[in-house]
């Protein structure tokens, strides 16, 4: 029978080492920067796809994309960042 309190085993081998911000490289992240209406717009026709279906990569609501699109509304926070995936890297970066 096995106890409850198994001893310690060392799994150093699958130990995920912790990056800290010395060795931390902002420059290989993905750029971000503000998105217009006319960019998003653009950027959705370019990828091929519906305003739903473009709401559903980047998590919002369709209505979000509508306002984003007409100017109402701008992305913020993790939206800008996908939308800078999308546009350098394509759909497969931000599946």
């Amino acid at each position: 029978m096995n106890s409850l309190h198994t001893p310690h085993q060392d799994n150093t081998d699958s130990i995920t080492p912790i990056t800290t911000m010395r060795d931390f490289n902002a420059n290989r992240l993905t750029p971000i920067s503000e998105f217009d209406a006319q960019q998003v717009r653009t950027l959705r026709e370019g990828l091929g796809l519906s305003q739903a279906v473009f709401a559903e990569y980047l998590n919002v609501s369709t209505k979000l994309i509508q306002k984003w699109e007409q100017g109402l509304s701008s992305p913020r926070g993790a939206a800008v960042k996908l939308l800078s995936m999308a546009k350098k890297k394509g759909l497969k970066a931000i599946k």
